[in-house]
Formats: C-alpha cells, sequence, structure tokens
C-alpha cells in the first residue's frame, strides 16, 4: 500500500541518507532541492534534533526596529475614539504637541487604524490629483461668500448661515445666522464683516439671486443690492460659471466642517437665532485661532490672517443706511445712484422728465440710464457714471412735479432696421438665437423687432412693447436680417390643385391630395398599342 510522505519525513530521510555516508550533491540531486537546503535541514536538525521541526515556518521577521511601539498605538487609538472626525494627520500633529518621544508617519497612522478597524479603507470617489488647486497669493485679496441651509431651531424652523471665509487664510469673515437669506440680511451680513476686518479687493459669490440677477428677466445689465454694496465699497464682484461649485471651493469646504463639528449637534438645540448666533460664533473663533488648518501647514488662520498688509482702513459705505437718510429728508441731495428714476434715451440722445426733454451723449441711445433730481439739479447716471447735468425745468406758477418711473403711455418707436418675428405662447420672440420676452398680452402676434444703439426694441404697429439689453452674440445678427419675416414654415405635404394631380384623399387626411400624378391621355393610349402588339407566351397546361 502507498502513502504519500509528509513533507517533514521527506526531508527527515534525506538528513538520514546524509548522515550515512552519501554525498551531499547527490541528495540534493535526488530530492530536487540545492545543497544549501540539505545543509539547512542538517542544521535545523542538529539543533532542534525532531521529524517536526523540518517543516515549512514563516519567513516574517521576528522585529522590526522601526515598527510603532504598542504604547503610541494605543495613543493613537485613544485620540481617534475621543475625536472621531480627527484623520492620520490630526493625529500626528497632536502626537507631536503632547511630545511623543518618536511621533510616527502620517501612513504609520493610517495602517493602525485600519489594523484596528477605525477606519474603513474605501477609495476616493475622486483623486486628489483631479482637482486644480488654486489660491490668491495674500490675504484680503480675494473672499468667498455663501449662504448654506439645513439648520434649524427647537421648534423645527429652519434658519440660513450667511458664510465667508478669506480665500489665503481660510479665515471665517462672516458667519451670521438669518431667518431668511433674502438682499437686504445678505447685504448686511457683507457691511458687518466690512466693518470688522475691512474692504478686500474682491468677493466670489455663485449664482444665487441674492448675490447677481445674471439669469433675471433684465439679463447681465440688472444691478442688485449686493452688487450696489460691492460697487459703493470699490470691491471688484466675481461670480462663478453656472453649476461649478468647486470654484468657491474653500467656502464649500466650511460647510461641510461646520456641518460636521457644529451643525449636527446644534441642530434642533436652540431656541431663538441668538442663542445659536452666539453659540456659533463661539466655534468660529476657535476655528480661527486655535484650530489647526491642514493646507496652512497646520497652523491656525488667525496667524496667516494677521500678516495683511496694515494700511489706512477705507470708510465702509452703506448705500442701504444712505438710501433711508435720503428717504427721511428728501430735500437733501442724494449721493447714489439708484435713488433715482430709470429712463430709456432715445434715438435723438434725450430722454424725458417731468414733461421735459433732457440730453445725453449720442453715444448712448438705447441704453438706460437713471436720473437724479434734487435741489434744482439733474444729474443722470449711466452704469453708476455721471454722463449728464442739467438744470432742472419746470413750467412757470407750478408745482415742481416729481419725476414718476417709468411712463403711462408708450413712447414712439425708433428707426433702424427691422425684422418681423412670431411672439410664441410663452410671451417670447427669437432673435439671432436668443430668446426676448414681449408679454404674454402679444401671443400669437406678428412684432417688429428692431436694434438700437446696444438695446433690442419691439413694436406692435407702431406702438413701443417693450425695449431690453442686447443679450445675443452680435456675430449672428446678419442671420437674423437675412430672414426678415422669420424662419419659413415647413411646407405641407399636400400638393395643390392642379392638372395631372390625382384627386384621391391620403389615407388618414380626408381633405389632402396625393403627390403621385395621374398619367396623361396620350401615355395610356401608348401603354395599351404597347401591349396589343406584345406576343404573349403560350400558357401552360
Amino acid at each position: 500500500m502507498l502513502r504519500e510522505l509528509r513533507v517533514s519525513e521527506m526531508r527527515y530521510r534525506a538528513v538520514l541518507e546524509v548522515l550515512d555516508g552519501a554525498v551531499i550533491s547527490t541528495v540534493a540531486r535526488r530530492y530536487g532541492v540545492s545543497r544549501q537546503t540539505v545543509h539547512a535541514w542538517l542544521r535545523r536538525y542538529a539543533r532542534e534534533g525532531a521529524v517536526l521541526n523540518l517543516e515549512d515556518r514563516s519567513s516574517r521577521p521576528h522585529g522590526c526596529p522601526h515598527q510603532m511601539a504598542p504604547e503610541v498605538e494605543a495613543r493613537v487609538l485613544v485620540l481617534r475614539d475621543a475625536h472621531p472626525r480627527w484623520g492620520p494627520t490630526r493625529i500626528v500633529y497632536e502626537l507631536a504637541r503632547e511630545g511623543a518621544t518618536a511621533v510616527p508617519g502620517r501612513s504609520s497612522v493610517y495602517r493602525a487604524l485600519v489594523r484596528n478597524g477605525r477606519i474603513d479603507p474605501a477609495r476616493r470617489r475622486r483623486r486628489r490629483t483631479d482637482y486644480r488647486r488654486w489660491e490668491r497669493g495674500r490675504p484680503m485679496e480675494l473672499w468667498q461668500m455663501d449662504v448654506v441651509g439645513g439648520v434649524h431651531l427647537c421648534g423645527g424652523v429652519e434658519v440660513k448661515v450667511i458664510t465667508g471665509i478669506d480665500d489665503n487664510s481660510r479665515f471665517v469673515v462672516c458667519e451670521t445666522v438669518v431667518e431668511r437669506a433674502n438682499a437686504r440680511p445678505v447685504c448686511e451680513a457683507l457691511l458687518g464683516a466690512l466693518t470688522r476686518h475691512g474692504v478686500p479687493e474682491q468677493v466670489l459669490t455663485d449664482n444665487g439671486k441674492v448675490f447677481t440677477g445674471r439669469f433675471g428677466p433684465a439679463g447681465s445689465s440688472s444691478e442688485v443690492l449686493f452688487d450696489r454694496v460691492c460697487a459703493e465699497n470699490g470691491i471688484r464682484h466675481l461670480l462663478t460659471a453656472p453649476r461649478s461649485p468647486t470654484t468657491t471651493g474653500k467656502v464649500e469646504r466650511l460647510h461641510k466642517t461646520m456641518r460636521a463639528e457644529f451643525f449636527t449637534d446644534a441642530d434642533r438645540k436652540y431656541a431663538t437665532i441668538a442663542e445659536l448666533q452666539g453659540a456659533l460664533d463661539g466655534w468660529v473663533v476657535q476655528y480661527n485661532t486655535a484650530r489647526p488648518h491642514q493646507s496652512l501647514g497646520m497652523r491656525p488662520p488667525a496667524e496667516r490672517f494677521a500678516l495683511a498688509a496694515a494700511g489706512p482702513d477705507p470708510a465702509v459705505v452703506d448705500p442701504i443706511a444712505a438710501v433711508a437718510a435720503g428717504r427721511q429728508t428728501p430735500t437733501r441731495r442724494p449721493d447714489l445712484r439708484h435713488a433715482g428714476v430709470q429712463r430709456w434715451v432715445d434715438q435723438r440722445g434725450t430722454i424725458r422728465l417731468a414733461g421735459f426733454g433732457y440730453r445725453v451723449p449720442i453715444v448712448l441711445a438705447g441704453e438706460p440710464v437713471e436720473a437724479v433730481v434734487a435741489d434744482n439739479l439733474v444729474q443722470i447716471y449711466h452704469h453708476d457714471v455721471l454722463v449728464a447735468s442739467h438744470v432742472q425745468r419746470r413750467k412757470p406758477d407750478t408745482v415742481p412735479a416729481v419725476p414718476r418711473q417709468g411712463r403711462r403711455t408708450p413712447r414712439a418707436a425708433s428707426t433702424g432696421i427691422v425684422v418681423t418675428r412670431m411672439v410664441d405662447g410663452s410671451g417670447q420672440v427669437s432673435f439671432a438665437g436668443t430668446m426676448y420676452r414681449a408679454g404674454r398680452a402679444w401671443r400669437g402676434k406678428e412684432v417688429e423687432v428692431c436694434i438700437v444703439a446696444g438695446s433690442v426694441q419691439m413694436t406692435y404697429q407702431g406702438t413701443m412693447v417693450r425695449t431690453q439689453p442686447i443679450r445675443h452674440d452680435r456675430t449672428k445678427e446678419h442671420g437674423a436680417y437675412a430672414t426678415p419675416h422669420g424662419r419659413p414654415r415647413k411646407p405641407r405635404q399636400d400638393a395643390p390643385n392642379g392638372s395631372g394631380v390625382k384627386t384621391t384623399p391620403l389615407r388618414g387626411r380626408p381633405e389632402g391630395r396625393a403627390l403621385t400624378p395621374a398619367p396623361s391621355p396620350a401615355r395610356i393610349a401608348a401603354t395599351r398599342e404597347t401591349a396589343s402588339l406584345t406576343p404573349q407566351a403560350p400558357s401552360k397546361v
């Protein structure tokens, strides 16, 4: 009966053969190993002297001189359990602060956390190299601002938090809790940040309605209160591209940190906005002054923010308070452009105000301007630039009329190259690949579209319908002028009445006509004559 030998038994027989006087080279050749392996078996047998000691053993070293000490690994686990949101980098930083003798590396701490089940080694959705990092060169050069929600009071009422962060230092400059993130609360939060920390050169935001009117009915020419605050204080307002949240990645990352370290525990905990604001202010102070930031070399943001160039603090202009003060004292001349009324410059370079005409540079024909009347002086502004000043005109023995916003009667249409367009069901017309709104009252009607300076003018039978700033690509106007009456309609698939057209209706179209022409009488006679002369083949029986 044959029995398979174990590895240890085979090696034991090889050792016995060598001890009986066999040559080591011959034994090694017979068992298919090298001479050095046979010598190793002999040494193990001579040292330990048992068959089981000849089995395979682990090649793992008994010790590693640079292995993490058990005491250090235990401290790593204690820090992780006390602060579940701390990663390997933060734990290494805390060990160095505690004065550990042998501080392990980040990868060693990561392996220790994975080995002890504190971290799930899942792959990232995107690699770090997929993102392009950017940062301004000094503090107070750029701020990023945004609005975050999902925070509730103890009664279940949701509130918003207006946040702002310095791009270079990651210093939180704004953390205002509001009931609703409308235009006025957002601008008041910005003004408060400007008063506390100074005026930056630029502010970067997304395309929210409280930040810009870029996607509103008036297009890019419209101005919201946030734009006004930035313009009055000499700040350049930058906007991100649509659907590009990574452009404002620093403030978005601040939202993630706030939600993980503060909002999760503070949600539905405070009864009033004032209590929540006080708790949030305390967390922001710890974030700015004590919490280390990984992108800053594990230094707090306040240290880098303090490196901002010291200069004369400019006075912060508050347009909201200025407008309120101007309304309380109407005799005082307002110095803000948005306190006036809006007018459109006609083709002759004039505007109408309280029944009188005032001259404006002819290059602004078709452009919107704002007129401010105070102390018998009419000042006309175009995009916050004073373009004309006139003495207020009035009729004799009459009280000066207060200018009204807009006109009750439509003004006369301007002349120019005119094309005709049909207003669709939503009250819009298409011109040069862009939709312009005419109004639902003009649905189904043909309006005349004309370009006047920098505006698109729509008229109906000589009556002004609407005037809007140009939003289309000016290079596409030649295509619009090539079709002055609009794109031609697709022809019907029915042929008109006429000779040579069969009058049988089409299937599914009772009043339609077939496109296949009927054969002429001469052709029918020729076909019959040919058929009579052609010999017919004999039929098969």
